[in-house]
């Protein structure tokens, strides 16, 4: 008899012609002990079976039985860690996890109380902010007090729904290698929900993806046979954990084509020049534009020399990136990556204009950056829209200001044919107000496409958005820079984000006095799309780097010169040993 076995079950909300089926026909077995991923896009209804498998709410048909009984309700049998942290800001660290102590264990005496409590605080390696409130925790430090929290009542059953999605990609990795040893210390039947793909590899004995639909069903499981403890670093290394990885993100980028709308009209984009790039006399626009249209080099379009930012603070002024100095080609596209705190941000917000340069400059076509400008777009995580407009009027007024001269249809072009690249064909009359973060984004790349810069500056961009719909954007946005080939400069934090991306990975060290540590050529074809980066030789090779460098820069570490030649020779080395197999087997 299975632990756990989910039977013919659907679910849906609503009434009559507005009800909305988001499951249907759910059938899993889980076995005691066993650990379980389920990946799947936002919306597909993967919380919706996390409320389910916890008693929240009730099926509409089938049901689930837990331990030879049906599911009706609530229990602390069964633990759940939510993507949100729900913790009681008054209270401390102590406090939030011995609420839930306390409320499972009314019969034991105050002293086990707390030691259970302490215990599980200690796990999550919290001793040392045990007596802190949330709000003087990171997100990375609150998640792991909501995991206390569920592992302190002791369940049974351990539900995790999205528990690591809100954090940032380093962070996000730290916790997956300290969650892995919690579970194989706790030794708990676990069902994940998750839209990492590296995540359920490293946790998951079983990964079910959940296809999306109206209704959404379960789709065919793949089992992982690693065996436990598993290291990201040795996995990279491993042919069947890059065959398991490349086949799961294939079915996931399938299915989520199949389900993609379908763009309502076919839009030819015509050939207009914006006010910064105008190149004929004829045109007669202002000086200013005229000398800024000119490009005085291509080698040295953007350039930063020995870039210097130093805030003042109340112990004396901190110097944040020191002596940054960078060349580009017009037309490059590079990623820069580092731990969070090394000035990734506050490089591209000075060269966006945004934040003043202590020392050195920046220089955009042979003029000097000193302020914000039309010729840099800039995509923030955060999107920054008029809520009260609608996606296609947020990009309109972009659009308006840097094609003066362009016909109605002309700029009606430019808009559809941006926002149909992003996947808003059908969204593009909605107020930003009725848009989840995920279409808000989407919208503010495609107002930053439109806009046709002369540098696209990104921060970030697909950060606040799960893993699958940043595969999507990731895919769209290469579509994209293929055709306008616009000088790009991309904050990330993540390494496959970062690879896929760019021409030259640039890697800082850690802050304060932050500065580039290493220089990652990618001499990968272009174009490219997530699927064929997978399935390319190298890929692994360039991903165990930019891995091996963020490693030698932990806990705020500063490595030698050597040993960060020794990570770039490590690649060289395994790139040409690949190369030297596959010319014997031809």
């Amino acid at each position: 008899m299975s632990f756990v076995e989910i039977s013919n079950l659907s679910k849906s909300y609503g009434e009559g012609a507005s009800r909305t089926k988001v499951l249907g026909d759910i059938n899993l077995k889980i076995g005691e002990g066993e650990f379980i991923a389920i990946v799947g896009f936002s919306g597909s209804g993967k919380t919706t079976l996390i409320s389910l498998l916890a008693g929240l709410i009730e099926p509409d048909t089938g049901g689930i039985i837990f331990k030879n009984k049906e599911i009706s309700g609530p229990s602390p049998e069964r633990g759940v860690v939510f993507q949100s942290y729900s913790l009681m800001p008054w209270l401390t660290v102590f406090g939030n996890v011995s609420l839930a102590v306390d409320s499972v264990f009314k019969k034991k005496p105050s002293s086990e109380r707390k030691a259970i409590a302490d215990k599980y605080i200690d796990m999550v390696g919290l001793g040392h902010a045990r007596d802190r409130k949330p709000s003087e925790l990171s997100g990375g430090m609150r998640q792991r007090v909501a995991v206390a929290r569920a592992l302190a009542m002791r369940p049974e059953f351990l539900l995790l729904d999205e528990p690591l999605s809100a954090l940032d990609a380093l962070t996000r990795a730290k916790l997956q290698d300290e969650f892995a040893a919690i579970c194989e210390q706790e030794k708990k039947t676990i069902l994940l929900i998750t839209n990492d793909v590296d995540e359920a590899i490293l946790l998951a004995d079983r990964i079910v993806p959940l296809k999306p639909g109206s209704p959404a069903t379960l789709g065919p499981e793949f089992k992982v046979d690693f065996a436990r403890p598993r290291d990201r670093g040795e996995l990279n290394h491993n042919d069947d954990f890059i065959s398991l990885r490349a086949e799961i993100t294939d079915y996931l980028m399938t299915v989520g084509a199949e389900v993609e709308a379908e763009v309502e009209r076919e839009i030819v984009l015509p050939t207009l020049v914006p006010i910064t790039q105008r190149l004929s006399k004829a045109d007669r626009l202002p000086a200013a534009y005229e000398r800024a249209a000119e490009t005085i080099t291509e080698d040295r379009y953007l350039e930063f020399s020995q870039v210097k930012k130093v805030y003042p603070t109340p112990k004396g002024p901190l110097t944040v990136v020191d002596g940054f100095d960078l060349k580009m080609k017009k037309g490059e596209f590079v990623t820069l990556i580092g731990h969070s705190g090394c000035g990734k941000s506050t490089v591209l917000s000075m060269v966006a204009g945004l934040n003043g340069i202590t020392e050195g400059s920046v220089i955009l076509d042979g003029t000097h950056v000193t302020k914000a400008g039309p010729d840099r777009a800039v995509v923030f995580q955060a999107p920054s829209l008029m809520p009260w407009l609608t996606a296609y009027e947020n990009v309109a007024l972009g659009v308006d200001k840097v094609y003066p001269d362009a016909s109605k249809t002309e700029k009606r072009d430019v808009i559809e044919y941006y926002l149909s690249k992003v996947g808003l064909s059908d969204a593009m009359n909605k107020p930003a107000l009725d848009l989840s973060n995920g279409m808000k984004q989407r919208v503010g790349i495609a107002r930053a496409f439109a806009l046709s810069p002369k540098l696209l500056l990104l921060d970030e961009p697909f950060g606040m958005l799960d893993s699958l719909t940043r595969w999507e954007l990731q895919d769209v946005l290469m579509e994209v820079w293929k055709r306008t080939q616009v000088t790009a400069v991309c904050v990330t934090h993540d390494v496959d984000e970062a690879i896929l991306l760019a021409d030259r990975v640039v890697m800082m060290s850690n802050g304060p006095n932050a500065r580039i540590g290493n220089i990652m050529e990618v001499d990968l074809p272009r174009p490219r799309s997530r699927k064929e980066l997978l399935a390319h030789p190298d890929y692994y090779a360039y991903r165990e780097e930019l891995l091996d460098f963020l490693e030698a820069y932990e806990g705020g570490a500063d490595p030698s010169e050597e040993q960060l030649k020794s990570i770039q020779e490590k690649r060289a080395t395994r790139m040409a040993r690949q190369k030297a197999a596959m010319q014997a087997a031809e």
